[in-house]
């Protein structure tokens, strides 16, 4: 792991990230930028289609400097999405208004084993996104965060096509065909893993790995599907000579948390809603953590917003913590929620 010299004393995500308890922790949010937004919708609004949106520099850059610029969170996460990966490996990925994510047929595995090793150059759009972004912003404030899906999601969607939220289809999937699972998970590592260099290489500070859909899998689908996988994709990360932070999110699986931090080579661990106070508390003497608030209760607000917000503070501020949420922000979150949450977790 490598963590710039010049921010080391400065930077407070990437202090959390190197182990250091702060008094006040660094914060931000998982889709902090998005549709509860007004200046999000009104750019949102001039390109109708999502993934041109995404791959639009000017636009994504600019998507995601708004919350910086209106809340000043201590990171900017890279304004993209996970399924540009599908789309790098020649899949076609389109957004319908009520349906969400829509792939179509999948390409042969050796068209897209192909394509693999150029997902970086194919998403130099997300490049130029990162370095405009990292142009904007006061390293000594601001870090900067890129990402991509874990395999094991980014692999349902591809198999799924307008169905991934059908999880039980995957796994059906999964029993009667392992080798071809096998075969398009590596597929898929590969794509990521220089999709994240590209990230890298183009300014990011900090990598995160979603993997959204980690939650469900009975033994020995979580080693497998998940562990494993994202092993191999850091491994190669490393391979190809990034040495940044990288945070793991296996979303859900709270109970498998200890064998992931033990086998996974991760800088730190995003926790979901679920995750216990005390489990944190355990889990933030191995590794710095990041989470949990509940973005139901950031929607709801009020005193039961306080109330979570110091809960969170009291079990795990005494160690390294990044305060986040659990999951994304709700497009109805109203604003003055998310202004007197950070007055909160700021003091």
């Amino acid at each position: 792991m490598t963590i710039e010299p010049s921010s080391v004393l400065m930077a407070p995500i990437l202090k959390a990230l190197n182990g250091q308890t702060q008094a006040i922790p660094p914060v931000w949010f998982m889709r902090q930028a998005g549709r509860y937004l007004p200046e999000y919708r009104a750019l949102r609004a001039t390109t109708p289609d999502f993934i041109s949106f995404c791959l639009n520099p000017e636009k994504a850059a600019e998507a995601t400097l708004q919350p910086i610029r209106r809340f000043g969170f201590d990171a900017a996460i890279l304004f993209s999405d996970i399924l540009v990966i599908p789309q790098a490996l020649g899949q076609n990925v389109a957004f319908e208004a009520g349906e969400g994510p829509v792939l179509g047929e999948l390409p042969a595995l050796e068209a897209m084993r192909d394509l693999a090793g150029q997902a970086g150059v194919h998403l130099k759009n997300v490049g130029e996104t990162l370095m405009r972004v990292r142009a904007a912003i006061d390293p000594a404030k601001t870090t900067l965060i890129g990402f991509c899906g874990g395999p094991w999601t980014v692999m349902t969607y591809m198999l799924n096509g307008r169905k991934a939220q059908d999880r039980t289809l995957i796994r059906a999937f999964v029993y009667d065909n392992p080798t071809y699972v096998a075969q398009l998970l590596d597929i898929v590592i590969e794509a990521s893993a220089h999709y994240l260099k590209m990230q890298a290489d183009s300014g990011a500070q900090v990598l995160k790995i979603f993997e959204s859909w980690a939650e469900g899998l009975p033994d020995p689908y979580f080693d497998e599907l998940i562990i494993a996988p994202h092993k191999k994709l850091i491994a190669r990360v490393r391979e190809l000579g990034v040495t940044l932070p990288i945070i793991g999110f296996p979303r859900g699986s709270e109970v498998r948390l200890f064998d992931y931090l033990e086998a996974v080579n991760v800088e730190a661990l995003a926790l979901g809603t679920a995750t216990p106070l005390k489990l944190g508390r355990e889990l933030q003497q191995i590794k710095p953590i990041q989470g949990a608030l509940d973005p139901v209760v950031l929607r709801s607000g009020g005193v039961a917003l306080d109330a979570a917000i110091d809960r969170l503070l009291e079990a795990w501020g005494q160690g390294p913590y990044i305060f986040n949420l659990g999951h994304g922000i709700f497009l109805d979150t109203p604003i003055a929620h998310v202004e007197n949450a950070l007055k909160r977790i700021r003091g």
